[in-house]
Formats: C-alpha cells, structure tokens, sequence
C-alpha cells in the first residue's frame, strides 16, 4: 500500500476523538504535579510545609508556560499546581484539547524536571468555561483552596514537628473548624496571618508593557519601542478583591488597568 493511502486510512484513529474548543469559550488549563507528594517528601529534602525553592520551580515552569507560544493572559500556581488562563481568541492548535493537553503537561514535565535535576511530571486538563463570571469563580476557587491547603499543612506540620506521626496529625486536625486550626498553630506561636502571603493565597503572573529605549539601525536616531516583560505578584489581592483583580483580564484591552496584555 503506498504511503498516502496509509497515512489516510490510519491517521484516522489518531484524531477520530479530537474536540476543539468553541469559538467564544474561555479556556483555563491546570496543570498538577504527579506524585509530587512522595517527590517532595521522600525524594528530596525541602522544607516543610513550604520551600521557597519548590516555589521557584513552580514560578519558572509557569513563565515558560506563558512564553512557548500560547495566549496566556494570566497564570496562577499555588502548591504543586499551575492554572492558566488563555485569550478569548486563543487559536493555537486550533483549540484541540487534546494537543493542548499534551503539549503543556509536557512543557511543564520538561521545564520542571530540568530545574528539580530529577524526574517531575505534570497531568494537564483544559476547562472550558461559557462566562467571565465563571473564570473569576474558577480562579477564586484555586485561590480559597490554597489558604485552606495551606492553614491545615501548617498545622499538619506543626504537629509533626512535635513529635506526632502523620496519622496522629492528621486526626488531630480532622474535623476543625477553620478558627480552631488557626488557635492551634496561635498556641505554638504561629500566627496564620502573618505567614507570607504566598503561601496562603499563591502567586499570580501577568504580561505588563514597558518602553525600551534603542538607536535606529539605520538613521542612529533615539527611539522608544514597547515591549512585554512577565510580572510576578506574591502578594495577591484577597476575596473579592481578588475576583475583581481577575476579572480586570477579561475587559477588552483598552479597559485593561495594566494588567494583561497579549
């Protein structure tokens, strides 16, 4: 058989189950390591509950996210996990999730593991999400999840540090109300509120313009040209504040405050 008529009769079962996200559909990506538990834990000795290192890594895997070709107008990570929010008329891949999909959890794999010096995988899944207000509640979503994630570690790990087992300190901290897990590290001298805000509410990346000034190749006359750089915010908005911070990469780029821009 010749090689076209191969590649006719066999692509087929490549793409038979392709699906494309619509034109008018907001797109989010998240990204989330694979067995990062035992990776962080067992294999590698960084400090607990929180390494500024591991947040690094985190923070340096999320900027070549947003800057191997995708229309990444805000990226988001918080643990082992990375959220990224795509333009409205994002076209790479012709929106198939599929390739999407597989080509940033192997961009993040890559980019991760070459920073670690060891072996870190990423899963990637693309939510396509029908209304702005909806990628705000999506993006305040992973950002209450990372207090939470982050109150109960800090408790988890105090106990720890006692002494307890990962069973003992785990019950112990099953069940609590959120006051109560905030009075239990109040009376190990933590107070919750005073960690860094990293690690309570994670870190959030976003494209800002800037003027850089150059000479004419041609004429040697001073110019001004406009160029992007990635913003790192550790101290993220809280609550509303945030959803309202989100929101601001939604509005039409003219009604942008200086947030995003693609």
């Amino acid at each position: 058989m010749k090689f076209d008529d191969l590649d006719k009769e066999l692509r087929i079962f490549e793409t038979a189950h392709d699906h494309c996200v619509l034109p008018g559909m907001y797109m989010v990506a998240r990204l989330d390591g694979r067995g990062f538990t035992r990776l962080t834990k067992k294999m590698h000795d960084f400090e607990k509950p929180f390494d500024a290192r591991f947040r690094d890594y985190m923070i340096e895997t999320t900027k070549h996210l947003m800057s191997c070709g995708f229309e990444i107008l805000y990226g988001y990570t918080e643990s082992d996990e990375i959220s990224l929010l795509f333009a409205l008329e994002a076209k790479a891949f012709g929106r198939k999730t599929r390739k999407m999909n597989s080509v940033l959890a192997g961009e993040a794999s890559a980019k991760f593991s070459l920073l670690l010096g060891d072996i870190g995988v990423f899963d990637c899944r693309i939510s396509q999400i029908p209304a702005r207000n909806k990628v705000v509640d999506y993006f305040r979503w992973r950002n209450e999840d990372a207090f939470r994630n982050a109150l109960s570690a800090h408790c988890y790990w105090a106990l720890r540090k006692e002494g307890a087992t990962g069973r003992q300190a785990t019950k112990a901290i099953n069940g609590l109300s959120i006051a109560e897990k905030n009075e239990l590290l109040f009376q190990r001298g933590i107070n919750f509120n005073d960690l860094p805000s990293w690690q309570k509410r994670g870190v959030g990346l976003y494209w800002t313009n800037y003027l850089k000034k150059g000479k004419n190749p041609k004429t040697g006359e001073e110019v001004e040209t406009t160029r992007r750089k990635l913003h790192l915010e550790l101290d993220l908005p809280m609550r509303d504040a945030y959803s309202d911070f989100v929101g601001d990469f939604l509005l039409p780029q003219s009604a942008q405050n200086g947030y995003a821009i693609s």
